[in-house]
């Protein structure tokens, strides 16, 4: 859980600033054990922004010898620039095999990760952090408001991992003057074994506080996901919550275009990218700078195909409303360094969150950043095509989505902003904070926003 008291607000953001300051890559090995905490981690987002470069241009001997650098300093379990580090230096190697399919498929073979293991990652990251707790106050109140009066309340959950937000609905529910709804809850999943636990602990829960309910489980990729199985019915008040979910549909969008596109369709081979600049010429917050105005003034279509057909299958189902939680980040750039930059930026300070919050020696803390963080950030740098899921964007593409779709605004209520800054401020933690935005609300770690929490309905 997250530890009560003062927490440090010192965070490895401000390294990103002070890049000019970084050695030369010239030197000798000799003196990089010596290196103070601050000057090392310096050099290791040097080492990494470099290391990106030699991998994007193919320079495999080059970055072979960097990376050698970097795991001198690198250390999963080190302060939070030699954690990050060893997590962006494994994902930078992952990039590498892949160009030898089998050298890939053979070290990997092996590795698979359990269903108990993925439960018990996802609820690690639900007790350590603030942010699941925080979107699910604010979606649970979007809920309850917009269903005042309603008799039969259907709930889609396109994200069933922690039965915790639909316990604390139900106690919510039950004490209406009015006496409680008859709830169904849908719930998505690809995995049996997670929507089993999940109805057993909210059929127990209902029956306790005698709620009518039904639960409704879905075994199936999002992708995947066929329509009349959620058995959306006349007379039924909708809901629908997606918690960290649609970004992963512009893997298909991606694949879509490419197929329209042949000369998107060709593989890169990264030679088309930006060249590295030298540390003492150009800052990693003047790179930054430049990539984000080149993503912005790109013009792109506000919704592509796959991501469209979805959202226009869950208008037609006419809910409510409909809550959104997504990461606010940009990590969807078309190239590696846009991604690896933002990357950098958004995971350290995640990284950071845990540095104040949690010991360096927790096995809990060390579980979230490798089977988390580290897969995410891995799939995030080595992965292309459809294999790349974690793409990541800003609050404001999803609003030109949304709106293009049809789906309202609608603003959070200001009931449901205070209990949720409530909630924050409890966490005896002042590197949390929350902004109200446009009517949405975006939870940052110190001056770095991490998630985003808005509400919508289907418009006429």
């Amino acid at each position: 859980m997250l530890q009560e008291g003062s927490c440090s607000v010192s965070s490895p953001l401000k390294l990103f600033s002070m890049m000019s300051a970084s050695p030369s890559l010239g030197s000798s090995h000799s003196w990089l054990k010596e290196l103070k905490s601050e000057e090392r981690g310096l050099y290791l987002i040097h080492l990494l922004l470099t290391c990106a470069n030699q991998v994007a241009d193919c320079n495999l001997e080059n970055a072979n010898a960097t990376l050698e650098q970097i795991s001198m300093l690198a250390s999963p379990d080190g302060d939070t620039m030699q954690r990050i580090a060893a997590y962006f230096t494994e994902a930078l190697a992952d990039r590498i095999l892949k160009a030898w399919p089998g050298l890939h498929k053979a070290l990997n073979s092996t590795r698979m990760v359990m269903v108990s293991e993925e439960i018990l990652v996802q609820k690690l990251f639900f007790e350590l952090f603030p942010f699941l707790k925080v979107a699910y106050i604010l979606t649970n109140q979007a809920i309850v408001e917009a269903m005042e009066g309603e008799k039969m309340i259907h709930i889609i959950d396109l994200n069933a991992a922690e039965p915790a937000q639909w316990i604390a609905l139900l106690q919510v529910l039950s004490t209406r003057p009015e006496g409680p709804p008859h709830l169904r809850i849908t719930s998505v999943h690809p995995k049996k074994e997670v929507l089993d636990q999940i109805a057993r602990r909210l059929i127990e829960e209902a029956e306790k506080l005698d709620i009518p309910f039904q639960f409704n489980p879905v075994v199936s990729k999002l992708e995947n996901l066929e329509f009349e199985k959620l058995h959306v019915k006349t007379g039924e008040a909708l809901a629908i919550s997606s918690i960290l979910q649609l970004h992963t549909l512009l893997a298909l969008d991606d694949e879509t275009m490419k197929r329209k596109s042949p000369l998107l369709s060709k593989p890169s081979n990264g030679t088309h990218l930006q060249r590295f600049h030298p540390m003492n010429q150009t800052s990693l917050g003047d790179l930054f700078e430049k990539d984000t105005r080149s993503l912005e003034s790109t013009s792109s279509s506000p919704a592509s195909i796959t991501i469209e057909s979805f959202l226009n299958a869950l208008w037609r189902l006419s809910p409510k409303v409909m809550v959104v939680t997504e990461q606010d980040s940009n990590h969807n750039g078309s190239t590696l360094m846009d991604r690896l930059l933002e990357a950098l930026y958004s995971y350290a300070a995640l990284f950071d969150c845990l540095e104040s919050t949690v010991p360096r020696t927790s096995l809990e803390r060390l579980r979230v950043e490798k089977m988390l963080f580290g897969e995410e950030i891995k799939n995030i740098i080595a992965c292309e095509g459809l294999e790349r899921k974690e793409r990541h964007e800003k609050l404001d593409k999803w609003f030109m989505r949304l709106d293009f779709t049809r789906f309202g605004h609608v603003p959070l209520s200001y009931f449901g902003r205070l209990q949720a800054r409530r909630f924050l401020q409890s966490c005896g933690c002042g590197g949390y904070k929350m902004k109200e935005e446009n009517g949405c609300v975006v939870i940052y770690w110190q001056d770095r926003s991490l998630f985003s929490i808005s509400a919508w309905r289907a418009m006429k």
